[in-house]
């Protein structure tokens, strides 16, 4: 298993759904939120992600074909 921590950035068409939840179902991967900053306009949330390496590549690429922005994380 590889962990990974991201930068999601949520555009405001996609705040309220559960694409983090289906992302983490469809690619079998554990998510862990480490921060998150919601408002009407924008979502922004860092996540450590847990699974093989080829689910959490599959699973962050689902994210992004959803439109969401995806960042490297700094490490603290």
């Amino acid at each position: 298993m590889k962990t990974k921590r991201v930068k999601l950035t949520f555009p405001q068409e996609l705040i309220k759904e559960p694409v983090i939840f289906t992302m983490a179902k469809k690619f079998d991967v554990v998510p862990n939120i480490r921060r998150a900053k919601v408002t009407e306009a924008v979502g922004e949330v860092v996540l450590e992600l847990e699974g093989e390496e080829n689910n959490l590549a599959e699973g962050i690429a689902y994210l992004k074909e959803r439109g969401v922005k995806v960042e490297a994380a700094e490490e603290r």
